[in-house]
């Protein structure tokens, strides 16, 4: 557990690069789906007649995505404990079949749990954003993540 990010490796301003990630027309059908079966997430021409333009990923299947690529970015080898949720995220543009999305998660902050010694609470905020540079999704959060034992 040594090699694992704790709470002390993690500072306000850091910047983590993510994806790329490249956006298929069965990833998106194959979540919506399962997970929020509207037309324009399933079907071509229902989607091309939509506001979206396109057969677009469900807002759900991309953050999804954001959270796949912090995961490969650095949280998937940390000491994180979980999160009591989300403060917001944002649905900036539609994320098409094609897409290829890149991104940053930035630590906005850091502090110590008053309540719970050995556990420090990490704010972030993470965008995605298309090769063409419009972003398409923005989150903001916090996470707990496990201090080194002293």
């Amino acid at each position: 557990m040594s090699s694992l990010l704790h709470f002390e490796d993690f500072a306000a301003g850091q910047v983590h690069a993510l994806g790329p990630h490249q956006v298929t027309a069965e990833a998106i059908i194959a979540f919506a789906s399962e997970f929020d079966p509207q037309p324009f997430h399933l079907d071509e021409e229902a989607a091309r007649q939509s506001i979206l333009g396109g057969l677009a990923a469900s807002g759900w299947h991309t953050t999804s995505m954001l959270m796949r690529l912090m995961c490969d970015a650095c949280l998937s080898r940390s000491a994180i404990l979980g999160s009591s949720g989300m403060d917001e995220i944002k649905w900036l543009a539609p994320v098409l079949a094609g897409d290829v999305l890149t991104g940053t998660f930035t630590i906005t902050g850091t502090r110590a749990s008053s309540s719970r010694p050995g556990i420090g609470i990490v704010t972030f905020t993470s965008t995605l954003a298309k090769a063409s540079g419009t972003a398409c999704i923005e989150m903001t959060g916090m996470f707990f993540m496990r201090a080194r034992a002293a």
